[in-house]
């Protein structure tokens, strides 16, 4: 099976351009994409610790942001916390794209939204609650069924927008918000939608569920200080750090952006996605690689032409030494190609991590800064990527190309390539 001939993933030219015009964001210690840039620049943790019913006290990335700017309060109360990152993150993307839908209908509007889970929270909180009471199944909430259906969090987005054209999540675990901007950009080439909401949404900070699986697989992270706990490439790092979040952005067809002056933070080159087909937890840095390539084939790139490749990594031993392997292999003579992570300072962010973590870089393309992986005291020498950015942002000479990688669990795989916009 491994040696069967690729397929080529060349786009023809004639496709339309997909450009990036607006950028809306939740993160742990971000309201917005200067203030997430800024913290990444510093190399400054999002991460605190919280108390959870259960578990105890936990490292995790919790997003603090206006949470009534767009909605009001008895309507959040309604909805999920899903809802409300992603009604708080779409609007702060149609106004950073200054989209008043004069140029746009909104019956040709989509809302793709990724999720690694949706609805586990809303389920255990309604558990609990009937706890209290016997489980008297009188006393759980008739919202429950329109909460936890997995299309909530975007036809959330398009009640409070007012957007007719088609929404839905896509779940593709931890790849999940790469899967929804790949999906933006596809509907967008084939004319089923001339603009598109896209990005993902995580509320797993809420999910007892989440916490309970990874501290049994031995794959929490732990710390004495909160801040250090997510520790990618460290020979010290014991895990992951679950964090929410969302990043939405607005997505156009090139011609279109250009006709109504929009600025322009890149353009969607080149993305793949693959499957592993071989375990339900364990990642498999060969078939990584594949997808790897298949991106740069799609974006008629080649490893030389990437400037900046942020990684997946989460903290775990393998899934780093992995990962590391596939991009070692791939990038090995490409000495003005850098390597960062963005997790150790803001956690695993789940369906979300993959947008955030672009969305992060997205501003090299203006001020030439590689931000750093933090928190590395000691390299894991399986992990000694050349050019791998660490403790401190670095200045390069250019940055032209970006490349995100987003894996996940039951062996998914993804890549999004975005260039700077040239005419």
């Amino acid at each position: 099976m491994d040696n069967q001939p690729t397929v080529s993933a060349r786009q023809p030219c004639s496709l339309p351009r997909i450009v990036i015009t607006g950028v809306g964001l939740a993160a742990p210690g971000a309201v917005d994409l200067p203030e997430f840039r800024a913290k990444l620049l510093k190399g400054e943790s999002g991460i605190c610790e919280i108390e959870h019913r259960y578990i105890g006290r936990v490292p995790a990335g919790v997003c603090s942001f206006p949470e009534t700017k767009y909605r009001k309060k008895k309507e959040n109360k309604r909805g999920t916390r899903a809802g409300c990152l992603g009604v708080y993150a779409a609007n702060e993307a149609v106004a950073d794209a200054g989209i008043d839908f004069s140029d746009y209908q909104r019956r040709r509007t989509g809302v793709y939204v990724g999720l690694t889970e949706h609805g586990s929270a809303e389920t255990e909180i309604e558990v609990y609650n009937i706890s209290q009471y016997g489980y008297d199944v009188d006393y759980w909430t008739h919202h429950h069924n329109p909460r936890t259906v997995l299309n909530n969090p975007a036809g959330e987005i398009t009640m409070n927008l007012g957007i007719t054209g088609p929404h839905y999540s896509i779940g593709a675990a931890c790849a999940a918000g790469n899967a929804a901007l790949i999906q933006g950009v596809q509907m967008l080439r084939l004319g089923e939608v001339d603009m598109a909401l896209c990005g993902g949404i995580s509320e797993s900070v809420i999910s007892f569920g989440i916490f309970a699986s990874f501290k049994a697989q031995g794959a929490l992270a732990q710390h004495a200080d909160p801040k250090q706990a997510s520790r990618p490439f460290d020979m010290e790092r014991n895990g992951i750090v679950i964090s929410e979040g969302a990043c939405i952005y607005c997505l156009e067809i090139l011609d279109r952006a250009l006709a109504r002056g929009a600025k322009i933070y890149g353009e969607v080159a080149g993305y793949a996605m693959n499957s592993d087909a071989r375990d339900f937890v364990m990642p498999y840095g060969r078939r990584q690689a594949q997808c790897i390539e298949q991106a740069l084939e799609r974006a008629q790139l080649t490893p030389a032409d990437i400037d900046i490749v942020n990684t997946h990594a989460t903290g775990t031993k393998q899934g780093d030494v992995e990962e590391c392997g596939a991009l070692a292999s791939i990038f090995k003579e490409c000495p003005t190609t850098w390597f960062n992570n963005t997790k150790g300072m803001i956690g695993h962010a789940m369906g979300a991590a993959g947008v955030l973590e672009l969305a992060g870089n997205l501003p090299a393309f203006d001020d030439n800064y590689v931000h750093p992986a933090i928190n590395v005291s000691q390299l894991d020498p399986e992990c000694a990527l050349t050019n791998l950015v660490l403790n401190k942002a670095r200045q390069v000479d250019k940055v032209d190309t970006i490349l995100n990688t987003s894996f996940g669990m039951v062996g998914i795989n993804s890549v999004i390539i975005v260039k700077k916009y040239t005419a």
